[in-house]
C-alpha cells in the first residue's frame, strides 16, 4: 500500500493577507478537483507558522477546517474531522507526510488534508522584504491511499549541531501594545550553507537505492537559488529543479505544495518517475521523501 497525492490546491490571490483564508480556499481547491465531499476527509493537518494576529489559540487548523467547509455538521451520524498544527517550520509539510501516511495505515479514513502557508502577522503585506522574507500565500496536498507501487518513500529526517541558525519570535520587550502584528525574524550569516548541508543528508538518504529513477527536484526556497545549489550538491541536472512562484519571495512552509501543484499544472513533470521532495529551515533541519509519480498525474 502507498500514499499518494489525490488532488492539489492553491491561494495567493491580494484580496485577503489571511492565512486562514488562503489555507481555507486551497483546501477547498484541492476537495473541488479530486471530486470528493469535504466529509471524506478524515484528518487535516496545518503546518504553517506565521499566522493571522500571532494568533495563540485556538488551533489554526480548526480556523482553517471552519474555512474550507469541512466537518461543520455536529448531527449524531454525521462523519467527524480532525484537525491539528504541526509546527516545525519549513520541514512542516514533509513531517506532515509522515504523519498522513500513518493516519491512512490504520484505515481509519479514506483521506488526509495538508495545509501550509504563512502571513505576516499584521495582515498588511503578502510580499517578503528584508525584515520578513516570507511571502503569503496557501496550499494543500490531499492524501490517499492507493495499492500500486506510487505515492511516497520512507520520509529521512535529520538536524545539525549548534545553533538554529534562524529564528522568529516576538519581542515580547519592545512589543508594547502593538505585538499580535509584529514579527522579528534573524538568520545568520551562513544560515543557508548550513541548511544546504543538512538538506544534502536526507536527500542523499531518499535517492538510495534509486539509480534508475528519473528525478524531478522541489526544495524548500529560504533564497531562489537555493533549490539549484542543492541540485549541484546532489549531482541533479538544474533543468530538473522546480519551484514555486517567488515573484513575493519565499513562501516558506507552502514552498514545496505550491512547486508541486504549478509543475503538474505546467505539465514539466513528463517523464519523470520521480519527485524528490526535500524541506530545510532553521533547526537546523531537513526531511526528505521520494515520491514516485503516477501515471497521468494531474493537479
Amino acid at each position: 500500500m502507498g500514499v499518494r497525492i489525490r488532488a492539489t490546491g492553491t491561494s495567493n490571490t491580494t484580496d485577503t493577507h489571511s492565512i486562514v483564508e488562503h489555507s481555507g480556499r486551497a483546501a477547498r481547491q484541492s476537495l473541488e478537483r479530486a471530486g470528493i465531499r469535504p466529509d471524506q476527509v478524515g484528518v487535516l493537518i496545518n503546518t504553517g507558522i506565521f499566522r493571522d494576529s500571532n494568533t495563540v489559540e485556538p488551533a489554526v487548523a480548526a480556523l482553517i477546517q471552519k474555512a474550507a467547509g469541512i466537518g461543520l455538521d455536529y448531527t449524531r451520524t454525521d462523519p467527524r474531522t480532525f484537525s491539528f498544527d504541526l509546527m516545525n517550520g519549513a520541514v512542516g509539510v514533509v513531517n506532515a507526510v509522515q504523519v498522513a501516511s500513518s493516519v491512512l495505515a490504520t484505515g481509519g479514513t479514506d483521506h488526509v488534508l495538508i495545509v501550509a502557508g504563512d502571513t505576516h502577522p499584521s495582515l498588511t503585506r503578502s510580499a517578503a522584504d528584508a525584515e520578513f522574507p516570507y511571502a503569503t500565500a496557501g496550499a494543500a496536498l490531499l492524501l490517499e491511499t492507493v495499492d500500486g507501487p506510487e505515492g511516497f518513500g520512507p520520509v529521512h529526517i535529520a538536524t545539525a549541531p549548534g545553533g538554529p541558525a534562524g529564528q522568529a519570535y516576538v519581542d515580547t520587550a519592545t512589543m508594547g501594545t502593538a505585538g499580535r502584528g509584529l514579527m522579528t525574524v534573524q538568520r545568520d550569516a551562513d544560515f543557508e550553507d548550513r541548511i544546504l548541508a543538512v538538506a544534502g543528508d536526507v536527500a542523499r538518504a531518499a535517492l538510495a537505492g534509486a539509480a534508475d529513477a528519473r528525478v524531478a527536484l522541489i526544495a524548500s526556497t529560504p533564497s531562489a537559488h537555493f533549490p539549484k545549489r542543492l541540485a549541484d550538491a546532489l549531482g541533479i541536472d538544474q533543468d530538473a529543479v522546480r519551484t514555486p512562484d517567488l515573484t513575493d519571495g519565499d513562501p516558506h512552509t507552502a514552498a514545496l505544495p505550491l512547486a508541486y501543484d504549478r509543475a503538474v499544472v505546467a505539465g514539466t513533470l513528463d517523464g519523470y518517475t520521480h519527485v524528490l521532495f526535500v524541506a530545510a529551515g532553521a533547526g537546523p533541519s531537513a526531511a526528505a521523501t521520494l515520491y514516485r509519480l503516477p501515471a497521468g498525474t494531474t493537479a
